[in-house]
């Protein structure tokens, strides 16, 4: 990903990736605070202005120690005169909304957006959640571009409506719109100083409560009648031409899925490309209606448009077709493509689909079923690897794997479900392994284990951990301490030493932190000594009371980034054949993608151009067989 078009000042064409377009829109908007948490598939927009924050040097920013706070920070900047922007994923709009739906009810003063990405077949998320419903439920606007150019666009006209509605906007996007790659065309890029307000030439009121919240919920229902005018006039919904009294309804990616569709068919219906999801332009969508006899709902997830337009439809049109999920037409399950909407549009106009799909994916799935099985594992030298290879151990020495019961978090070590680990019997959301554990422990008469990153232990384990502190439970936490959010790119994080553009920060002192909240406990390792991880482990969990092992080793990615950028090489290492017995421990309990067998010997081969020289694995094998290249030669 390259941003230097992001920081061009002409007018010109760009290739960019559809969140470095959301990134455009707002500083073309002048935005000048913005806050994150990481999260796929809008990591993308947290980086981008986090690498181009030293080039224009009028924003500041914050990446923040989860959603909620985020969106609060975003929020205050509002209230205080300065327009600002958020992104985050679906599931991080659960941890928000607490304070979103609020802050519908108080409105906001400059331009303040919140992007929110659904992610439809849960490529990085826990569930296929349909972000749609936030909008509606706060009566707060939302939007959703469905090109790399729209994102620019409805991101600068989200600033503009929430300007001067005084109320916060959503854009709402899906991961295949975040990850799409289109040209787009540059608006200028007047950027001005930042300079701070004074809140008595800003302020206004922002609580709600009681009569309070009653009052301000009938002026948030007028404001929304000004707002739902302007999305019968704006140019994001619109109607595409075509024939006959058959039409669709779609929007966000499944309008371009769409458009393919009927390319391939060789067909032209009349399409109502919405760009507003709330509120619907009702007027322009009843003109739409009255035109057809059958209408077509392409959308992903629930039958959310359906729902509504079946709604408006009994009043404009009774006798109205309308064709989708309900009907069986479209799944609520999974993302769409092209070849699933124009196999449900052949099948409605009695029309032959341009290939034979179901062929395509069978000869695809043959081919599938004869390659190996490749489950996600961990990065060569991931800390986490030697963590869990040291639990393991510790597990077997004191004969109690069947005696323990393992609550695993959000994270890279949510892997940890899959061989050679085979561990977690729960893995909810961020933070829930603390709260799962505190139900189990008084349910259970098992040893009860959560683990946790460091990321998460910030974002919303830390009120779980005050609960067990505060209850007298009997629970070991491992916090896995790598320095950074490895997992969605190696974000900054509370327990980081920098901040957004590398800028130094107060890295929190997490076992002081610890020892202030008073548990019982609290063991630091390392994993890359995983031998010498095995009996402080076993110690920890043996323990009555709340126990903490914190295993600290930064990100492999991370650290080997820091040290080529200090001009440190990194050592690589070799499986000395000589010392190698061909035992396999390497490759059975560790799972390392540097390690391959020799299909001459049958002994282990190390790819040094993935190895990283972590040594992890002659902590592993039983006879110290790999070594550092510079220790043989």
């Amino acid at each position: 990903m390259t941003v230097e078009d992001v920081k061009r000042t002409d007018t010109g064409y760009a290739l960019m990736l559809a969140n470095e377009a959301v990134v455009r829109g707002a500083l073309e908007s002048d935005v000048k605070i913005v806050a994150f948490y990481p999260g796929s598939p809008t990591s993308e927009i947290l980086d981008t202005f986090s690498e181009v924050i030293d080039h224009f040097g009028d924003y500041k920013m914050h990446i923040s120690a989860n959603e909620k706070v985020a969106l609060e920070t975003v929020a205050g900047a509002s209230m205080a005169g300065q327009r600002s922007f958020t992104s985050m994923k679906s599931v991080g709009m659960n941890v928000a909304s607490d304070s979103m739906f609020s802050i519908g009810y108080t409105g906001l003063n400059a331009g303040c957006v919140c992007l929110i990405a659904d992610d439809p077949y849960a490529h990085s998320s826990q569930s296929e959640q349909d972000g749609r419903y936030f909008g509606e439920a706060a009566y707060v606007p939302m939007l959703e571009p469905a090109t790399a150019q729209e994102a620019l666009d409805m991101t600068k006209w989200a600033f503009e409506l929430s300007e001067k509605h005084k109320t916060l906007v959503i854009l709402r996007t899906t991961t295949r719109v975040n990850h799409q790659r289109g040209m787009v065309k540059l608006g200028k890029l007047n950027r001005t100083a930042f300079k701070k307000n004074k809140w008595q030439d800003v302020k206004g009121q922002y609580f709600t409560v009681g009569s309070v919240a009653r009052a301000l919920k009938a002026k948030l229902l007028e404001k929304n009648k000004a707002i739902k005018k302007e999305m019968e006039t704006t140019e994001f919904n619109r109607v595409v031409p075509g024939s006959g009294n058959v039409g669709i309804l779609t929007s966000g990616v499944c309008y371009l899925h769409t458009l393919e569709a009927m390319q391939n068919l060789n067909y032209e219906l009349p399409i109502f490309k919405l760009g507003s999801i709330f509120p619907l332009p009702e007027k322009k969508l009843s003109e739409f209606l009255k035109s057809l006899s059958t209408l077509i709902v392409v959308e992903e997830l629930t039958p959310y448009l359906e729902t509504r337009i079946a709604a408006l439809a009994h009043t404009v049109k009774p006798n109205l077709t309308i064709l989708g999920k309900k009907t069986g037409h479209f799944s609520e399950m999974l993302e769409y493509n092209v070849p699933i909407v124009e196999k449900a549009l052949a099948e409605i106009l009695g029309k032959k689909v341009s290939a034979d799909y179901d062929a395509i994916l069978a000869k695809a799935s043959r081919l599938k079923d004869i390659l190996p099985e490749r489950p996600p594992i961990f990065c060569p030298g991931c800390p986490h690897r030697g963590t869990l290879w040291a639990f393991r151990q510790a597990l077997q020495q004191l004969r109690i794997r069947e005696k323990i019961v393992f609550n695993n978090d959000i994270g890279c070590y949510s892997m940890a479900f899959l061989p050679p680990n085979e561990f977690s019997d729960s893995m909810l959301a961020m933070g829930a392994s603390l709260g799962v554990s505190a139900g189990m422990e008084m349910a259970l008469e098992d040893k009860v284990i959560a683990m946790v990153g460091d990321s998460t232990l910030y974002h919303a384990a830390l009120p779980g951990i005050v609960n067990l502190i505060h209850h007298n439970s009997n629970v070991t936490l491992f916090v896995l301490d790598n320095s950074v959010t490895a997992m969605t790119g190696q974000q900054y994080n509370p327990n980081s030493p920098f901040n957004a553009g590398g800028h130094p920060a107060r890295k929190i002192n997490m076992e002081k932190l610890f020892e202030a909240l008073d548990a019982d406990s609290v063991t630091i390792i390392d994993p890359y000594e995983t031998r010498d991880c095995i009996t402080p482990i076993k110690d920890a969990i043996n323990r009555d009371g709340f126990n903490v092992i914190i295993s600290r080793r930064e990100c492999a990615l991370y650290g080997d980034r820091l040290k080529k950028q200090g001009g440190e090489k990194i050592i690589p290492s070799e499986n000395v054949k000589d010392t190698c017995r061909g035992i396999y421990a390497c490759v059975k309990e560790f799972y390392c993608p540097a390690i391959t067998i020799d299909e001459l010997d049958h002994k282990m081969i190390i790819q040094q151009d993935l190895c990283d020289g972590c040594l992890e694995c002659r902590q592993v094998c039983p006879v110290d067989a790999p070594r550092h290249l510079e220790v043989e030669k």
